[in-house]
């Protein structure tokens, strides 16, 4: 069952923003891109449900990509990002024509390191057949991955050695907060860094 708070502060879609650029087809799906095509390595980020036009989301890959990576930002919601107003399709319904993207890839060897952001959907089951490094970056205030399921997710990395983990919980921020945070909130806009700086970090450290 999808949490309101998977839906909370929503951001005023930017279709133009960002210092990168959109591109029609990435593989066939339509994407914003962000830094040089011969970087070290690219990096995949997955939009919340408010989609790939969320300005907060485009300026985390426009951070990541200053890192010395390629950045995509895929449509996976192909147009189709959540509406609070649309009443005749609201998240339970809406969640059902999207899944999950970051962990699957995770488990299927199709990428090299992941980084997930307060996670939604995801089980104990999920982090068991995890296949490549995974850092899980959980907020104190989560309805939908709350500390004691982020906890189990360690519990299972741990005892899978083969597989190098970062487990992190912050305190006192949402479900949400690294990409749904208000410009002139100093304490939301340090925590979201904070994550950001934790998410290249382990880039750095997993991407050769």
């Amino acid at each position: 069952m999808a949490s309101p708070q998977c839906c909370a502060n929503p951001p005023t879609l930017n279709p133009a923003g960002g210092e990168g650029k959109v591109v029609d087809s990435f593989g066939g799906i339509k994407a914003y891109v962000s830094g040089a095509a011969e970087s070290k390595a690219a990096v995949v980020l997955v939009s919340d449900v408010f989609g790939f036009e969320a300005p907060n989301l485009r300026k985390m890959a426009d951070k990541v990509a200053s890192s010395g990576y390629f950045v995509v930002v895929p449509d996976f919601l192909h147009g189709d990002p959540f509406v609070r107003e649309n009443t005749e399709r609201p998240i339970e319904v809406w969640i059902k024509d999207h899944g999950a993207v970051v962990v699957e890839l995770a488990k299927a060897h199709e990428i090299h390191a992941a980084v997930m952001c307060h996670p939604s959907l995801v089980t104990v089951d999920d982090m068991k057949e995890v296949k490549c490094p995974i850092a899980i970056l959980g907020a104190e205030i989560d309805h939908m991955s709350p500390p004691e399921v982020v906890k189990q997710f360690e519990q299972v990395l741990s005892s899978k050695s083969e597989i190098g983990h970062f487990v992190k919980i912050f305190p006192g921020v949402e479900h949400g907060w690294t990409v749904r945070y208000k410009d002139d909130d100093a304490a939301a806009v340090k925590s979201a860094e904070e994550a950001l700086a934790d998410m290249i970090d382990w880039f750095n450290k997993n991407l050769k």
